[in-house]
């Protein structure tokens, strides 16, 4: 089982938004998948993107292959730092 790390779309039309998702490479684009990591939302203003760092750092340990598309959107928004009180 080839596992990836994708994109799948949601919304209405021309009104989308995105979950980024661990699915096995043979489902379709909007089909079952194995967890959801985070979303992205390129209409709002804003544009926002949420992933769980730690999530996506486990599955791709794993083997997990993320999207040419996932990897511009990671590259856009990098993770921020936080400081601890």
């Amino acid at each position: 089982m080839a596992v990836h790390i994708r994109l799948a779309r949601h919304g209405t039309k021309k009104a989308p938004y995105y979950r980024i998702v661990v699915t096995d490479s043979r489902n379709p684009r909007d089909g079952r998948f194995v967890e959801k990591l985070g979303a992205y939302n390129p209409v709002a203003e804003p544009k926002t993107f949420a992933i769980e760092r730690t999530r996506y750092e486990y599955w791709t340990s794993k083997g997990a292959l993320p999207s040419a598309t996932l990897l511009q959107l990671l590259k856009k928004y990098p993770a921020k730092e936080t400081v601890a009180a």
